[in-house]
């Protein structure tokens, strides 16, 4: 699992990093440009992040926060492609 706070409608996609909230809890930043009407900005989200990650879009799954910023995703995959996501999380940070 994966959690994002997802910025919508922003001037590119990108990865901002990894943050922490005011309870410590850690998030991935993550920005894209899609508007967040109709899932749009979830489905960009996702397509980003399959692409970043070299993952089917069929890997990455929304679990929580459909109409939030704050969202949860689940990511199957191999261990070696987890591993070269978790490191590019790494790198954002």
């Amino acid at each position: 699992m994966v959690e994002i706070r997802l910025t919508p409608r922003a001037d590119r996609d990108a990865v901002d990093g990894i943050a922490r909230d005011a309870r410590g809890e850690a998030y991935l930043s993550v920005r894209v440009t899609a508007a967040p009407t109709e899932g749009a900005a979830n489905a960009a989200l996702i397509a980003f992040l399959a692409r970043r990650w070299r993952l089917p879009k069929s890997a990455l799954a929304l679990v929580k926060g459909e109409s939030a910023r704050l969202k949860r995703l689940s990511v199957a995959a191999s261990g070696d492609r987890l591993a070269a996501a978790l490191k590019d999380l790494e790198e954002a940070s």
